[in-house]
């Protein structure tokens, strides 16, 4: 499996993962009943839980345009030093970023979510050119 794909696995992957911790949180805060129906006024659930899956609806809507910026690549078999750098890029910024957000770091968060973007960029530029 090229770099890149490998990449756009893990951060599927990690994107996949990202939302147990927060539906945990919402089951020890909610109890179960609430947590599986629709409470009119839910009660509250820790701040980090709720960063958190605001940091996964973010990773969920960037994983589009880097699933498909990988997927046409491969289909172009492009694949150089640049979309290895890019692909790498995304998902290590990713996972600081869901980390940073988290624990509510603020300009941190700003950095990891740009790195992302950079890292999609590249892949963009490398198909360009």
């Amino acid at each position: 499996m090229d770099t890149e794909l490998c990449y756009l696995a893990s951060s599927a992957g990690l994107c996949a993962l990202m939302w147990v911790p927060y539906v945990l949180a919402r089951l020890a805060s909610w109890g179960l009943i609430a947590t599986v129906s629709y409470p009119e006024t839910p009660p509250d659930v820790p701040g980090w839980a709720r960063r958190l899956q605001r940091a996964h609806n973010n990773m969920v809507e960037n994983l589009v345009p880097f699933a498909a910026l990988v997927l046409v690549a491969q289909a172009a078999n492009v694949s150089t030093g640049l979309t290895v750098f890019g692909a790498t890029l995304f998902f290590y910024s990713r996972l600081a970023h869901a980390l940073v957000y988290t624990l509510g770091i603020p300009w941190v968060r700003t950095l990891t979510f740009t790195g992302s973007y950079v890292g999609m960029l590249l892949i963009l530029v490398a198909l360009v050119i």
